[in-house]
């Protein structure tokens, strides 16, 4: 639960926020859970020294499994929270693919009371766009609005008829809820892996890029037809980055992807190693560098991490048996920091835009440093080099696909409502009166 707000005053941090126009050493005082000063020299009764570090507003991810209800032994709100708060996240979007499904107002309301309790984070509630996310009956969305839904969506199987998705957009956007598209051909994707050089070298089947793309096509001419508010989730090709570019001005489409499509590419298929396995698949180098590019100009809105917590039985099989998805949370600025701000592929002030500006207007919410604005912030170290471990790992799973690596840039410290939600190092970041 975000506890009650106390007036705390951030001293010397480098403050960056593209979208307030700021980039320089200031101080910020929070207030009664807001912003209500960004200066200079500003002294305060409770004062946190944040010299050396970078201070953004807290990052905002519209896509994660938290696995409650139904699947606490791989995460629960508490650890999912706590897991976000870590990776510098103020804000959650909950996806609906639980046990049960979260399709009905009083698994809505059931859901919103343990997240009022147990959550260090904003964890918003998205529910299913038809009933069992079976992509038959729609679900009653204003009743699920009222209980407590931010939005609908499909995400973990997709809506394989253009039909249901179509009344399902047009009931969405008469209830004043968003919906959340996971594009995804069924009739074309039957394998685990991208059908490529990678998995016929290690004969594993694949499945085509045309699998998410003709989905994503389809989402977007009825997006455009139906006036819906939609967003387009973990794009990770060529040719569906392009498709959502074209529709920009066409439909109220937003779009987002992951840090792993970001970073990683289908070579790791020749681990065979199910830790590997995420849908969509991980692409080849050059739908990779291309989802790169259409984020780097704002074809693709923003960063989500589609956070998918598995038990460790699930992830340790073969590639073609093991559950798909990857914790995203914890690593994902520092990935993402890693391998596209310091290589010189993404400026660091876009990076900050994707993670905490442009998903926050999405949600309505946070995403700005700038007076009266919820004191929601994400404290980061830049120069921290660190070595991603299981043992370390704050979420309830383990399966992060940068287990091993040493990467740079950390989060020291997360602010949610003005109060510290995740301190990482109490001698760092220790508030004095």
């Amino acid at each position: 639960m975000i506890p009650t707000p106390t007036d705390l005053l951030v001293r010397h941090a480098h403050v960056l926020d593209p979208r307030a126009g700021l980039d320089s050493v200031k101080d910020v005082r929070l207030t009664e859970g807001k912003i209500s000063e960004v200066g200079e020299n500003l002294r305060g009764t409770r004062e946190l020294d944040a010299d050396g570090l970078h201070l953004f507003p807290g990052f905002v991810d519209v896509h994660a499994h938290w696995r409650t209800p139904g699947r606490e032994d791989e995460e629960t709100i508490e650890t999912g929270s706590a897991s976000a708060a870590a990776g510098g996240f103020t804000g959650v979007v909950m996806m609906p693919n639980t046990d049960p499904i979260v399709d009905s107002p009083v698994v809505v309301s059931g859901l919103a009371r343990r997240i009022e309790r147990e959550s260090r984070v904003r964890a918003r509630i998205s529910a299913a766009l038809h009933v069992g996310l079976k992509g038959e009956r729609l679900t009653e969305m204003r009743l699920l609005r009222e209980a407590g839904a931010f939005c609908v969506s499909d995400d973990g199987l997709g809506t394989a008829s253009a039909g249901v998705l179509r009344n399902g957009m047009m009931y969405a956007r008469s209830a004043g809820l968003p919906l959340i598209l996971h594009c995804e051909d069924h009739t074309l994707a039957t394998g685990v892996v991208h059908d490529g050089v990678a998995a016929s070298l290690a004969g594993i089947p694949g499945s085509p890029a045309s699998a998410e793309d003709v989905a994503t096509a389809t989402a977007l001419v009825l997006a455009a037809e139906t006036g819906a508010r939609t967003h387009i989730t973990h794009v990770s090709t060529t040719l569906s980055a392009a498709l959502v570019a074209f529709f920009k001005n066409r439909a109220d489409v937003t779009a987002d992807t992951t840090p792993h499509h970001l970073t990683l590419s289908d070579d790791l298929i020749s681990t065979l190693e199910g830790l590997y396995r995420v849908n969509p698949p991980l692409r080849p180098d050059a739908d990779r560098d291309a989802v790169g590019e259409a984020l780097r100009t704002g074809a693709l809105d923003f960063v989500a991490t589609d956070h998918a917590p598995h038990a460790s039985e699930e992830k340790e099989l073969p590639l073609e048996e093991a559950a798909p998805g990857f914790l995203g949370h914890e690593t994902a600025f520092a990935a993402l920091y890693t391998d596209l701000v310091l290589a010189g592929k993404l400026a660091l002030s876009r990076l900050v835009e994707a993670m905490s500006c442009a998903p926050g207007r999405w949600v309505g919410e946070g995403g700005r440093l700038a007076v009266g604005e919820p004191a929601d912030l994400a404290l980061v170290d830049l120069s921290e080099r660190w070595t991603v471990d299981s043992g370390t790992m704050i979420s309830r799973s383990s399966n992060s696909p940068y287990l091993g690596r040493t990467l740079t840039g950390r989060v020291v410290g997360t602010i949610v409502g003005g109060e510290i939600v995740h301190d990482r190092t109490g001698a760092q970041l220790g508030t004095r009166g």
